[in-house]
């Protein structure tokens, strides 16, 4: 018999409801996990909890589609873990992620699978689920990944980058894209060239440029375009759907968006860093430069516009973070060569409150907009739609009440994410989330986590793109 408490049957107040496609004052009611009444002045059940959300916005639940938490790279491991991960994301107002499942070439695909569930299981404090990375394609993968599908997973992972440890070649991206279509996953793709980058950093190294501001000509914004490009030709030759992560340039969003307008089945995710960040934070000298080194790289700050106005017209289909901590130590790793720079940066845990007040309350996105990239779309996409992404009778009860009247600073002394800096030092912040709940309980109040430790569980598929 379980020990861990019921869910108190949980009543918010005059809530203004703001989901992808609507806005209505309302109260909501959940019991037993879910939403089970949306009404006018709904009676109050006795031992009911109460939260008055008058003056505050309320959001589904934010779902990260692009997170790393357990991670084995470049001859370390992100600091960060389920536990330390979940609860910067609940404080942030994300109820949901999609972690990353990556076993290198070296490993087998299913035994990786169950170990990353592993990391997660008993630890998460909220929902999750896995893209599982396909980085090998031999005899026995078919039969592992419809395995792994039957289990409830909805997305494939293949690198077009990193070769000779994630990364696949044309046969493999191939194979699994016949595959994928005919289980009917989605593939979401790192596109880039892995040869060419291969080349290009073995001639800047040679030539003495080691430093992190080498970082982005080695994987310049030319050879992003081409990976989501070819990607893109791999889809529609095949007719499997297709995701690319983490795009960060102008190029690479024209060559997304003509295949789009060719029929191509292919969605686009952007990450947090790409639309508020530049080249600039990673050729700053010595370690502060390493910190700010991820794949793709920080790119020219033209490229910011672009990303916001693809956004808000809807060519952009999801907002990540491509959470992946490495602390100053580990960047330290690269001292000799950026090349050995372990890549990524935090971000599960300021997501939600940057885009509010960079794309919201800043920028041209509209709320619901902003609703839908952060989280209905990703929902719908991986298969997890009515379920998670909006407030209706039957979700589940994953809400945010949202203060924009907050204001504050984002540190790496105030933030949950176990690294010890921030990529986003010193942002200001117009609105933070002032309760979160995950299935009806609260998990976070005011900025800080009150819930209960290991509550996530494993998402499986309910329908898909």
């Amino acid at each position: 018999m379980s020990t861990k408490p019921s869910t108190q049957p949980l009543l918010i107040r005059n809530a203004d409801i703001v989901t992808a496609d609507s806005r209505y004052r309302a109260d909501i009611y959940a019991e037993g996990e879910t939403i089970t009444r949306i009404g006018q002045q709904l009676e109050v059940p006795v031992g009911a909890e109460i939260i008055d959300a008058t003056g505050r916005l309320v959001f589904p639940g934010f779902i990260d589609p692009h997170v790393h938490l357990y991670l084995p790279f470049m001859a370390t491991f992100a600091k960060d873990t389920h536990e330390t991960g979940s609860i910067a994301a609940l404080v942030g107002g994300t109820t949901t992620y999609l972690e990353m499942c990556c076993p290198s070439r070296l490993d087998d695909a299913l035994e990786g699978y169950e170990l990353w569930k592993s990391k997660a299981a008993g630890a998460s404090a909220c929902d999750y689920s896995f893209h599982m990375s396909v980085t090998r394609f031999e005899k026995h993968t078919e039969a592992q990944l419809r395995e792994i599908v039957r289990d409830g997973i909805a997305s494939f992972k293949i690198f077009l980058a990193y070769k000779d440890f994630f990364g696949v070649d044309d046969g493999e991206m191939y194979q699994t894209l016949r595959l994928a279509k005919q289980l009917g996953v989605i593939t979401t793709a790192h596109c880039e060239n892995a040869e060419l980058v291969g080349r290009l950093q073995a001639n800047l190294v040679a030539e003495g440029k080691t430093g992190p501001e080498w970082h982005e000509p080695s994987r310049p914004e030319s050879v992003e375009a081409e990976g989501t490009h070819r990607f893109a030709t791999f889809l529609e030759n095949t007719g499997a759907a297709g995701y690319v992560v983490h795009l960060s340039c102008a190029g690479a969003l024209q060559a997304a968006i003509a295949a789009k307008q060719r029929g191509t089945r292919l969605w686009v995710e952007s990450v947090l860093p790409h639309f508020l960040l530049d080249k600039t934070y990673a050729e700053r000298p010595g370690v502060e430069g390493r910190k700010h080194v991820m794949s793709p790289p920080l790119r020219d700050r033209r490229n910011q516009r672009v990303l916001w106005d693809a956004l808000a017209a809807g060519l952009i289909d999801t907002v990540g973070t491509d959470h992946c901590p490495f602390d100053t130590a580990q960047k330290e790793l690269g001292e000799s060569a950026f090349t050995q720079i372990p890549n990524g940066i935090p971000g599960i845990e300021e997501r939600v409150n940057l885009l509010y007040t960079y794309g919201v309350k800043r920028g041209t996105l509209d709320l619901h907009r902003f609703v839908d990239v952060a989280s209905t779309r990703a929902a719908k996409l991986f298969g997890l739609f009515p379920r998670k992404g909006t407030i209706a009778v039957g979700s589940d009860a994953d809400l945010v009440v949202y203060d924009p009247s907050y204001r504050g600073t984002v540190s790496a002394k105030t933030q949950h994410t176990n690294c010890d800096y921030s990529g986003f030092e010193g942002f200001a912040l117009e609105g933070r989330p002032a309760v979160v709940t995950v299935r009806g309980r609260v998990q976070v109040r005011d900025g800080v986590f009150v819930g209960e430790r290991g509550r996530g569980r494993l998402l499986r598929r309910e329908a898909g793109y």
